[in-house]
């Protein structure tokens, strides 16, 4: 993802376009919300077709690596020491 970068000193350490302070998270919440790619580019002129698609490919990629273990209402053991 050479199009996305991870910098502690732009905006705290949160994903951005390579050269901007356009957070991956503002472009998604843009498309969520209905704007076509056209207009988030219209909003972010600096931003390229490419871009877009390279947040989505991101988020895409975080969101497939993580793991989700679903809480069940009454199924879970309590335990009455720590292990070990």
């Amino acid at each position: 993802m050479e199009r996305i970068v991870v910098d502690p000193k732009v905006l705290a350490g949160k994903p951005v376009i390579k050269g901007t302070r356009i957070p991956v998270d503002a472009i998604l919440r843009a498309l969520a919300e209905g704007l076509s790619v056209d207009e988030v580019l219209e909003d972010y002129p600096q931003l390229t077709p490419e871009d877009v698609r390279a947040a989505l490919i991101y988020s895409a990629k975080l969101v497939s690596s993580e793991d989700v273990f679903p809480f069940v209402p009454g199924k879970v053991k309590k335990l009455d020491k720590v292990p070990g």
